[in-house]
């Protein structure tokens, strides 16, 4: 999955966050087994996705305050 902008995030509807936060964990545990199997490739996609995780759960945050 290609690291979205904020914008772009801010279109989508909260299931549709929710499944992409799903997603994106789901992305990050396997990163981590590979991490631990000593094959992992690009270490970096494990902070992308952390980051991209939050991002989301903010956006998702804001809307339950209405901000």
């Amino acid at each position: 999955m290609r690291q979205m902008k904020i914008s772009e995030l801010r279109e989508l509807s909260d299931k549709e966050l929710k499944e992409k936060i799903s997603q994106c964990k789901a992305e990050l545990f396997n990163l981590r087994f590979s991490q631990a199997t000593g094959s992992l490739e690009q270490p970096s996609r494990i902070r992308e996705l952390r980051k991209a995780v939050a991002r989301m759960k903010t956006i998702l945050r804001e809307r339950e305050l209405d901000i």
